[in-house]
């Protein structure tokens, strides 16, 4: 048999590869099941409202026949789709409506257990709400029918989901709803991780090709336990949105995580890539990971949100309630800051700058113009160096009123440019990002890619949350303050962070923009 030849990794581009490997590997785009699963989606939440509803009155008749109550079934019918919506969404969010990627059975039984018993909760206190504080009507609710109807609706929600895992095992055993991924590194780790998972169809992945971690390859083979060498770890980007890859997995121990990083911002904000590492990699990690089980082999998941559970939906409910009431208060405002703009200069009102938010990826930023049309960045750019690279001399200001970061007397600034950026006005376009779920209300400063590209490794920690309109760094000094004392009061955010500190940095936010407090 001939063997099949591949480009030579150490001198060929992606644009070499991918041809290659489109000829090679079979079409990742499998939109039969892509589509297939949307429509199991639908059919799960109909089966849990039609079984939410029919344990409900399973349970009242259970209880009027074996108890001798008499419950009736009419006084919940109105609120009926109340106490399905609460069901449902208590489901989802424990993961019974996910069905790419690994699953055990027992996180599927722990999840309905806690879905199922949480739900149950919920919608009789939303239903006894309703009725006694609302319409004020008496609702007759027996503990035999709640028993009777969380038993019921528990029984039916497993047998659903074993079901569900025992088709998927088959489909994936014949190879679809698999996860397109690439293994990174071609050690003894790679081949141990690519055999697991080829062993395995039913964790739902499919390795379709490994990237070498440095140009000194020639002595890689063609083929990895029958996985193809593609290209190296800097082909990423384009590969992956070449073959519709989802998931990268690190196998590689010496890989620098400031190239992993790279990687993922060069990626693009329009193609989200989940990454993974084997756990020697740990003792070079962030901070923001979760360890995980991919077969038998143990994988960190790189770049969790640290905000979890209820705090990441409190801080989320927060941005969103504030950015919303912002927009409409300050209305009239904004109206008159974009007629300024208008009549002063030439230009669009708003402007569009591209900043790093959290993980690295990257996000259009909307801001009032507040320069000339035709100014560029060049000034900025080299301050930015000085202000990360040479603090010492990157003082524009004086010594006792000390100014970092910003260009002073900048000539690039419209006569109402200045004024807006004295009081910050300029950044209110930013509560727009703040609802698309770009930014926070609170955090670091998003950075603009030039000023990451100085970063040190230890820099890069301001990037494990969303970035924000103001922050611990706006109301501690601003401009005042080095760049190493600006990141480690976003370090220390990070590390403390409560609602009470964000609301706290709102309300101390306020005065410092009344005044216009360091600012230039």
């Amino acid at each position: 048999m001939s063997q099949t030849t591949l480009p030579p990794l150490g001198t060929s581009s992606s644009s070499t590869a991918v041809p290659f490997v489109r000829s090679l590997l079979p079409s990742v785009s499998d939109t039969t099941f892509h589509s297939l699963g949307h429509v199991v989606i639908a059919g799960l939440l109909l089966f849990d409202a039609l079984a939410a509803t029919g344990s409900l009155a399973a349970g009242i008749w259970i209880a009027s026949t074996f108890w001798q109550v008499e419950p009736s079934f009419t006084p919940y019918v109105p609120f009926l789709p109340t106490l399905l919506i609460v069901r449902l969404l208590t489901l989802r969010h424990y993961g019974l409506y996910r069905l790419r990627g690994a699953f055990r059975y027992s996180d599927d039984l722990l999840g309905a257990f806690k879905g199922v018993s949480l739900g149950c909760i919920y919608g009789f206190v939303t239903l006894l709400f309703f009725h006694r504080g609302i319409l004020d009507q008496p609702l007759f609710l027996s503990r035999v029918v709640f028993v009777c109807d969380w038993a019921l609706m528990l029984f039916l929600v497993v047998a659903s989901r074993v079901m569900l895992r025992q088709a998927q095992s088959w489909v994936r055993n014949e190879g679809h709803d698999l996860i397109p991924a690439f293994v990174v590194g071609a050690g003894e780790e790679a081949r141990v991780c690519i055999a697991e998972i080829n062993e395995s169809p039913r964790l739902g992945y499919k390795v379709l090709g490994v990237l070498a971690t440095d140009d000194r390859v020639s002595d890689l083979p063609d083929m990895i336990e029958d996985v193809p060498v593609i290209g190296t770890f800097d082909d990423l980007p384009e590969l992956a949105r070449a073959l519709g890859i989802k998931e990268v997995l690190i196998t590689d121990a010496h890989l620098h995580p400031r190239r992993i990083f790279n990687a993922m911002m060069n990626a693009g904000r329009k193609h989200h890539l989940n990454f993974r590492v084997v756990p020697s990699l740990f003792n070079c990690l962030p901070e923001k990971t979760q360890i995980e089980q991919l077969g038998s082999l143990p994988m960190i998941q790189l770049f969790r949100d640290p905000l979890s559970g209820i705090n990441r939906f409190l801080k989320r409910g927060l941005d969103v309630i504030g950015a919303a009431v912002g927009l409409i208060v300050l209305s009239p405002v904004l109206a008159l800051i974009a007629i300024a703009i208008r009549r002063e200069s030439p230009g669009p009102i708003f402007y569009r700058q591209e900043r790093v938010g959290m993980d690295g990826r990257t996000f259009q930023m909307l801001k009032f113009r507040s320069m000339y049309a035709d100014a560029t960045d060049e000034i900025h750019r080299r301050l930015m160096v000085e202000t990360i690279k040479y603090p010492s001399r990157a003082n524009r200001g004086t010594r006792g009123k000390p100014l970092y970061g910003k260009v002073f007397n900048d000539p690039r600034l419209t006569k109402v440019g200045k004024w807006i950026r004295r009081y910050s006005l300029d950044e209110l376009p930013n509560l727009w990002n703040v609802l698309k779920g770009e930014m926070s209300l609170v955090g670091p400063r998003p950075p603009i890619p030039y000023e990451v590209a100085e970063y040190q490794d230890w820099h890069r920690t301001r990037f494990s949350v969303k970035g924000g309109v103001t922050g611990l760094w706006q109301v501690s000094g601003r401009n005042r303050l080095t760049f190493e004392q600006m990141v480690r009061l976003d370090v220390y955010y990070i590390e403390n962070w409560s609602l009470w500190l964000d609301i706290k940095i709102l309300l101390r936010t306020i005065p410092v923009v009344l005044r216009g407090d360091n600012t230039y």
